[in-house]
C-alpha cells in the first residue's frame, strides 16, 4: 500500500516519503549528458532540467517570455520591448515548443517517453516573468497582465507536449517564483493578494493535468503563498516557513506536501549530510511546536537542492545531489519507522 493512500490526493499516488528531486537548472552545455545526469541521480522523481549555460535562451526569464508579442530575447538571454506590438491579448508564439529554450525540455521527455513513475516539470511563474518585464521598461500593470496570459498558455503548451511525447509519466509541475519573496517587501509592485491571485491561476492551469507545486527559494508570507493552492509548497529550510505553522498544518492536513530545499545551493554544504539533517530537524521541531504533525511532517515531504545549480560546477552538483539523495533516504527510513511503529 502507498503511504498515500487516505490522504485524500489522489493526484499524488505515485509519491512516497523522501523522494529527492531537483529544481531547474544544472551546469551542463551538453542535452544528452544534463538529461542523462538527472536521470541516473534521479531515478525515483527526475526533474526535467534546463541548461542556461549551454545557451542563454533557457535561462528562466528568456524561456518565459519567448513568443510573447512585442518582446525580443537577445543573444545573451536579455528582453528587448517593442512597446506598440506588446498586447495581453495576443496569443503566445512557439504553442509546440519547438524553440531554442524547449531543446532540452523535449530531449527529458523524450527519455522518459515510456515511464510510468513521476516526473517532474518546472516553468517561471507569472511574478517572475512580470518583474522580469518591468525591469525591462513594461508598465507594472501591462506587465501583470502579459506575464498571467503567457505563462498559462505556456503550462498549457507544456502539458500538451507531455502529453505527446511522455504520455503515462505521472507529472509533478511546480511554478518556479523567486519573485515572491517580494510579497515581504515595501516596493512590491502589485498588490500583494492580486498577485497571489495570478499565481493561483496559473497552478488551476497546471491542476487540470498534473499535481502542481510551487518554488520560491526566498524568504516571504508563506501563509499568503499557501493561499495560491499549490498541492505541494517547496521551501528552503531557514527560509522562515515556521512562521505559518498553524497555516502549514493545515496544508498537511489536507493532503499537501512539502518539498524541503535542504541543500542549501548559496552556501558550504559539507561532505557528510549530518549538519543538513539537523538544520531540517530543527524547522521540524518550531513546526510541531506550531501544530503542525511530524508525522505528517515525514511522509508527506519531498527533497531538492534549495535552488537551481546552473552556477555550480560539474563536480559541485553531483555532490549537491549526493547528499540530497541522502536526507532523503533519512526522511524515507523515518516515515517507514513511523508506519510501523503504529501499525499501518
Amino acid at each position: 500500500m502507498n503511504l498515500l493512500e487516505g490522504s485524500g490526493n489522489t493526484l499524488l499516488a505515485g509519491l512516497s516519503p523522501g523522494l529527492d528531486t531537483s529544481i531547474g537548472s544544472l551546469p551542463h552545455t551538453e542535452i544528452h549528458r544534463g538529461v542523462d545526469f538527472v536521470l541516473a541521480r534521479q531515478t525515483q522523481l527526475p526533474a526535467m532540467p534546463t541548461l542556461p549555460n549551454r545557451s542563454p535562451m533557457e535561462g528562466m526569464i528568456a524561456q518565459a517570455a519567448w513568443g510573447i508579442a512585442g518582446v525580443t530575447i537577445e543573444a545573451d538571454g536579455t528582453l528587448c520591448i517593442d512597446h506598440d506590438q506588446l498586447d495581453p491579448e495576443a496569443p503566445v508564439g512557439d504553442a509546440e515548443l519547438r524553440g531554442e529554450p524547449f531543446l532540452t525540455w523535449r530531449h527529458f521527455l523524450h527519455a522518459v517517453a515510456f515511464r510510468t513513475e513521476p516526473i517532474k516539470l518546472q516553468l517561471t511563474g507569472p511574478v517572475t516573468l512580470a518583474t522580469a518585464l518591468t525591469k525591462a521598461g513594461v508598465a507594472p500593470n501591462l506587465a501583470f497582465k502579459i506575464a498571467g496570459r503567457a505563462v498559462e498558455s505556456r503550462a498549457e503548451a507544456l502539458l500538451n507536449l507531455a502529453d505527446a511525447l511522455a504520455p503515462r509519466a505521472e507529472r509533478l509541475v511546480f511554478l518556479d517564483e523567486p519573485s515572491l519573496g517580494g510579497l515581504v517587501s515595501e516596493d512590491f509592485l502589485w498588490d500583494r493578494d492580486e498577485a497571489v491571485d495570478l499565481v493561483s491561476g496559473a497552478l488551476l492551469t497546471l491542476e487540470r493535468r498534473a499535481t502542481t507545486g510551487l518554488h520560491c527559494c526566498a524568504y516571504t508570507d508563506w501563509k499568503l503563498l499557501l493561499q495560491a493552492g499549490p498541492k505541494v509548497l517547496s521551501v528552503p529550510v531557514g527560509g522562515g516557513v515556521e512562521t505559518a505553522g498553524e497555516n502549514l498544518g493545515r496544508f498537511l492536513d489536507d493532503g499537501g506536501w512539502i518539498a524541503w530545499g535542504a541543500i542549501p545551493t548559496d552556501a558550504p554544504i559539507g561532505l557528510e549530510p549530518g549538519r543538513l539533517w539537523k538544520q531540517l530537524s530543527m524547522s521540524w521541531c518550531q513546526l510541531v511546536q506550531s501544530g503542525c504533525d511530524p508525522i505528517q511532517l515525514r511522509a508527506q515531504a519531498l527533497v531538492t537542492p534549495s535552488c537551481g545549480l546552473a552556477q555550480h560546477g560539474l563536480s559541485q552538483a553531483d555532490a549537491v545531489l549526493r547528499l540530497n539523495r541522502q536526507v532523503a533516504s533519512q526522511i524515507h527510513e523515518q516515515a517507514i519507522g513511523v508506519r510501523l511503529a503504529i501499525g499501518a
